[in-house]
């Protein structure tokens, strides 16, 4: 990812049309048009071979012609000429362009790489920053930018659109331009060659004009570029996605319950969720969301109580939250009788509130002073309908100075139309976001609480994923590597049980046989009964064929089974080539409840992990979910929630619940293996037995990555790097030195909370006794694609109580040139070389991923901090009131 020069793109000091026209109706004529009506106020110039001017703009002939580099170009020309023209814009010094051309999928040369590639070749040794090719253009309506060929043009405002879709984006400037809506950036990405919606959620995630980001997406290219774009920006500010094309073109070409699935629009639900973004279904709940999202003040919990003077608006307003999930707040006795106390005798004594269609103001702010203290309330709907007792704008006054007070989130829903306009504009500029249905704002009150969720993933503290476990990987490595080298496609049961042992997932005892009386043999050892299933690589649902068979009580049986099942295949299936039998044991687990557990692909996103109601009519079943890898405690248990398989699993008539940290266990431990095996492409265990004393795997399915399939798409999050660990000596003592993991938050804090007032100072830059909870999460929750963080904890037999003696940490930027480090280290283990190892080992990892330089700051008196800097070649250099370090890093050896 890179916001290399997006600047010039977004923030152009001037502009050249390429292909400007004096044509009306012409596609540089447009964009001419666009530019000099937007009010643009730097230097404007026109590029035509045969003209010397257009409509007083100065023209010349071509590029080198330009009286300087622009800052920004506009392509408006075939699409043949692309590659040619970015070339000369990189030479002449032009840092970014606009490409509206379409066509440059199409060869560049019989034989040759596109149009697209050649242009893209182009602009990398000048670092050329490209938006599109085929797109409508970039508005920036704060500087007066409309470089694009849309037919109006946008309102300033704070609010980010970026999208994929051309139609959509004249359509959408139009419908927003009639509602007042205004945008800081109005962003067509077009085909995205260049760049694209990581590049873009970067550079607004720090815009300081934009409050919300809003993303139209059809499709993502790069899944981990997008995710750890996203993770970042939704972390500053709210970032609301549509996502069309809902159909599930990947499970279409699945064959295993799992690949079913997991479609591709569930993918990037699981992928919207862990990002802490808010998908929404539709453009209008799109921009409703962004005036929810961007203007109610921090949610504190889900209950929600609606007070209104229309009973029938409160009963759809309670009717929708109800159907979307919500929470009306149940009103205590307290509350109840204040309210009694301040509302007609006739008022609904409940919740929705109906404080009935007379009221006057002072009714309206006394229900809603009681409403604003009462405990059980997280926020509140404020519903009225026009009526002739008293002007809707007086109420609207009345309400303000008493609502600027709260702390609780307050939804407006101003009913009817002109009566009520006033009223709502004064909410609205009060910073009160406001509907014009009691639906709407119940949906509006449901994005905020998801959003909320979705946000309260990315600061939770979960414990330990499996501490102490430690899965065989050189025996699923062997066993994986066997079957790719012999290009088998799918591993047998017998190897796909074994691959679940080597992950510790309990299975039942299941052996290969040969033939009819190796079976027979293999069944009286096990003991009877036992189950049989046949092996062939043709063969991925064998009871469909009748290739299983359970139950079987004796040798003679099994035997007799084995000969009909052969049998049954050359009928049903004549090419499927039987390998073998697996002989398994019969599970004997009364009241065990059937579930589906297991892995699949998403080409963008990579491995998923996926839960649910199991058994042979799984696919019938809505109830399952998918999560992205990689996996802790929490975000297993929140995958077994959203499955909707959670009744299944809780006590029910007599019958007790299953053992859930056994299912969490082990989708972790799936997610751990997707993780270790990039050619594991789809796992099923379907049925997962599930009851008090664990989990069972009793069938197993695995497709491998061969290489006619080439290699899966990487995980979109990274996962823990775990090859970075080391155990290291300093200070005459012996510490163990990895990357940060989120469990050691608290570690974290501890390690805070027994620093000296004066270490913390040094560290950050201010007198500060505790780290709050949602810092600590965020420092020990990191992206290891763009930030690393070292902690030494003293080494011992047991790390789980181990204390740290010292932390390194480094954030680099988004084009991965610079990292900014901090670094503490306790006082006991300070001056004695310990923070010289951290340091040491932060600058050999930053140099082996391409950073080219380090920088830091400290204050003036951190005289070990100066010492540290000078030793290792940093360039100290005082400031006003910090000192700041820098370090050119050499590449790595060969």
């Amino acid at each position: 990812m890179s916001v290399r020069h997006l600047d010039a793109l977004l923030h152009p000091a001037s502009v050249a049309v390429i292909g400007a026209s004096s044509r009306p109706g012409s596609l540089g004529a447009v964009v001419l048009r666009n530019l000099r009506g937007g009010g643009f106020g730097g230097p404007l110039w026109a590029v035509n071979p045969h003209a010397s001017g257009i409509e007083g703009i100065p023209c010349v002939p071509d590029v080198a012609s330009l009286p300087e580099a622009p800052g920004l170009a506009v392509i408006c020309t075939p699409a043949p000429s692309v590659p040619g023209l970015v070339a000369e814009l990189g030479a002449k010094g032009c840092r970014a362009a606009v490409v509206l051309s379409a066509g440059l999928k199409a060869p560049a040369s019989d034989g040759g790489p596109s149009l697209e590639q050649a242009m893209l070749d182009a602009a990398r040794p000048y670092l050329l920053r490209v938006l599109g090719p085929n797109c409508i253009g970039l508005l920036v309506p704060g500087i007066g930018l409309n470089a694009s060929f849309a037919p109006a043009n946008a309102l300033p405002g704070q609010l980010a659109f970026v999208t994929q879709s051309g139609a959509l984006a004249t359509a959408m400037l139009d419908w927003a331009r009639g509602r007042g809506i205004g945008f800081s950036h109005f962003i067509s990405l077009g085909d995205s060659a260049d760049v694209d919606f990581g590049d873009v959620l970067d550079y607004l995630a720090s815009d300081s004009g934009t409050r919300a980001i809003l993303l139209y997406v059809e499709s993502v290219k790069l899944g981990r570029k997008f995710m750890s774009a996203a993770r970042a920006a939704s972390r500053n500010k709210p970032v609301i996605v549509v996502k069309s094309g809902r159909a599930p073109e990947g499970a279409r070409a699945a064959a295993s319950h799992t690949g079913a699935l997991a479609g591709s629009d569930a993918v990037f639900d699981a992928a919207a969720r862990r990002a802490g973004m808010l998908r929404v279904d539709t453009l209008e709940a799109l921009f409703d969301a962004a005036e929810t999202l961007a203007r109610v003040r921090p949610l504190q919990g889900e209950r929600l109580v609606v007070v209104t003077n229309g009973g029938g608006a409160g009963v759809l307003a309670a009717d929708a939250l109800s159907l979307a999930g919500g929470k009306l707040a149940t009103l205590e006795p307290d509350t109840l009788a204040a309210l009694s106390a301040c509302l007609p005798a006739t008022w609904s004594r409940g919740n929705p509130v109906d404080i009935i269609g007379d009221a006057p103001v002072q009714r309206y702010q006394d229900a809603l002073r009681v409403l604003v203290a009462a405990p059980e309330v997280d926020g509140i709907l404020f519903i009225h309908a026009p009526t002739a007792m008293v002007p809707a704008p007086d109420i609207a006054q009345a309400c303000l100075p008493l609502l600027a007070q709260v702390r609780k989130p307050v939804l407006g829903c101003w009913l009817g139309g002109p009566a009520v306009a006033a009223a709502q504009a004064a909410w609205t500029g009060a910073g009160v976001p406001c509907y014009d249905t009691p639906e709407r704002a119940a949906a509006a009150w449901m994005q905020r609480a998801t959003h909320a969720r979705n946000q309260l993933a990315l600061s939770q503290v979960p414990p330990a994923a499996l501490p102490g476990f430690q899965p065989a990987r050189a025996q699923a490595l062997s066993l994986v590597h066997e079957a790719v080298v012999e290009g088998r496609e799918w591993l047998d049961e017998v190897a796909a049980k074994a691959l679940l042992a080597a992950y510790g997932i309990p299975t039942v005892d299941t052996r290969r046989a040969h033939d009819a009386d190796e079976a027979a043999r293999l069944a009286t050892r096990i003991g009877f009964p036992v189950a049989l299933k046949v092996i062939s690589p043709q063969i991925v649902h064998k009871s469909d064929v009748g290739g299983v068979a359970l139950n079987l009580n004796s040798a003679d049986e099994v035997r007799s089974e084995a000969l009909r099942m052969r049998q049954r295949l050359a009928r049903h299936s004549p090419d499927a080539v039987v390998q073998g039998y697996a002989v398994e044991a019969m599970a004997q687990r009364h009241g065990a409840r059937e579930l589906i557990a297991g892995l699949a692909t998403d080409p963008v996103f990579g491995p998923v992990v996926l839960f649910g109601r199991g058994g042979i009519d799984v696919e019938l079943s809505a109830q399952h979910a998918v999560a992205l890898t990689p996996l802790n405690p929490l975000l297993a248990r929140d995958l077994v929630e959203r499955s909707g398989a959670g009744p299944l699993l809780a006590p029910s008539r007599g019958r007790p619940g299953v053992d859930l940290a056994a299912v969490a266990d082990t989708l972790q431990k799936l997610s751990l293996l997707a993780c270790d095996l990039d050619e594991v492409l789809e796992l099923d265990i379907n049925p997962l037995l599930a009851d008090p004393s664990g989990v069972l795997a009793l069938d197993a399915r695995v497709r491998l990555s061969t290489g006619l399939r080439g290699r899966r798409a990487a995980p979109a999050i990274r996962p823990y790097p775990e090859d970075l660990e080391e155990m290291l000596v300093a200070a005459g003592a012996q510490f163990r030195v990895r990357p940060i993991r989120p469990d050691d938050a608290w570690r974290l804090g501890e390690f805070y909370a027994g620093a000296t007032p004066a270490d913390m100072r040094l560290r950050f830059f201010l007198s500060r006794r505790e780290v709050p909870h949602s810092e600590l999460a965020r420092y020990s929750q990191i992206d290891y694609d763009r930030d690393m963080t070292f902690i030494a904890v003293e080494a011992g037999e047991d790390e789980a109580g181990a204390r740290m003696a010292g932390e390194v940490r480094a954030v680099c930027d988004p084009d991965n040139e610079t990292a900014e480090f901090a670094i503490q280290v306790a006082t006991p283990w300070q001056n004695r070389g310990l923070g010289l190892a951290l340091l040491t080992k932060m600058l050999g990892y930053l140099r082996s991923r391409g950073v080219q330089r380090v920088i830091g700051e400290c204050l003036p008196e951190n005289r070990l901090m100066l010492a540290l800097a000078q030793r290792l070649g940093m360039t100290v250099r005082a400031g006003e009131e910090v000192m700041h370090l820098h370090l050119e890093l050499a590449a790595p050896g060969p």
